[in-house]
């Protein structure tokens, strides 16, 4: 008999401060997901309320907590446990001086995994992140859930191969990515959706494995200038086909499975892990080349 996993990913919009009502929101959603089966649920990055790196205000920093203390860890711990599903939940980290831009994996029994803390923090129009976040110090991690080994990086994690690789090294059978991205302030004209997509639909290609992003949508108002979230989440096959796929503006959850054992025997076919060439990939590990 073989070992299947039923993943999903969230989509919905996240516009209001209000904490409390933005974790019932996606509480909500988990129930709906877990009703379709969903064993592997995965919010979108920093779920709790607006994204506020699109700008810098020191305000912000009152709304981050010890991982363990979150409320959104709080909450959805009993929950994981009562539904008996994994939920990685996407927070706002403080460790007494330090912030970070993390991750909370809770097993499906309730246990708290441990955290992962972002590797890649942007810097640009529209996601200051390098305000709020310290580089993660945790390195890449996997989870191995009651449900498979789960690879978790958020957003800007994302763009990098390097991050996907590293990942399915330790092991990964799933990789996820919670995201919060949207339109470009300073360019009207630049839609980054499609090109977001591709991206992670490589990493399920040469790396033989399912891929899930879940984003956020709707209009933010933080700025003068907004925000408008592009949505696309989407659950990628192990050859990067859409399985699953939102558009902009839907709300909901997205629910598919998969084969892990067919998964396992595939990526062995295909010989990517083989015929690597860790001798010839100095310049990969190297701020710049030699």
């Amino acid at each position: 008999m073989s070992r299947t996993v039923t993943v999903a990913a969230l989509q919905t919009s996240y516009a209001s401060e209000d904490i409390q009502a933005n974790i019932d929101k996606t509480i909500a959603l988990i129930r709906e997901a877990a009703a379709k089966g969903a064993q592997v649920i995965l919010p979108s990055e920093l779920f709790q309320g607006p994204y506020f790196c699109v700008s810098q205000e020191e305000k912000w920093f009152g709304t981050a907590f010890p991982w363990r203390e979150h409320p959104a860890v709080v909450q959805l711990q009993p929950l994981a446990k009562e539904l008996g599903v994994v939920i990685p939940v996407s927070i706002f980290e403080r460790e007494g001086p330090h912030y970070f831009n993390s991750l909370v994996m809770i097993d499906a029994d309730g246990a708290l995994m441990g955290v992962y803390r972002k590797s890649h923090i942007p810097d640009g129009p529209g996601y200051q992140e390098k305000y709020y976040f310290r580089p993660g110090d945790t390195g890449f991690k996997v989870w191995d859930t009651k449900f498979g080994r789960i690879g978790v990086g958020i957003c800007w994690d994302q763009w990098y191969p390097e991050t996907a690789r590293a990942m399915m090294l330790q092991g990964a059978e799933i990789l996820m990515y919670p995201t919060a991205i949207g339109t470009e302030p300073h360019d009207d004209t630049l839609d980054t959706a499609a090109p977001w997509q591709r991206a992670m639909q490589g990493h399920a290609v040469s790396n033989v494995v399912p891929v899930i992003g879940a984003n956020r949508i709707g209009q933010e108002q933080l700025t003068d200038a907004g925000q408008t979230f592009y949505g696309h989440s989407f659950i990628a096959n192990h050859r990067g086909d859409l399985v699953e796929s939102f558009g902009a503006t839907d709300e909901g959850v997205l629910v598919h499975t998969f084969d892990l054992d067919f998964l396992d025997r595939h990526r062995a076919a295909w010989g990517f892990f083989r015929d690597r060439r860790t001798d010839l990939y100095g310049a990969i590990s190297g701020p710049r080349p030699a």
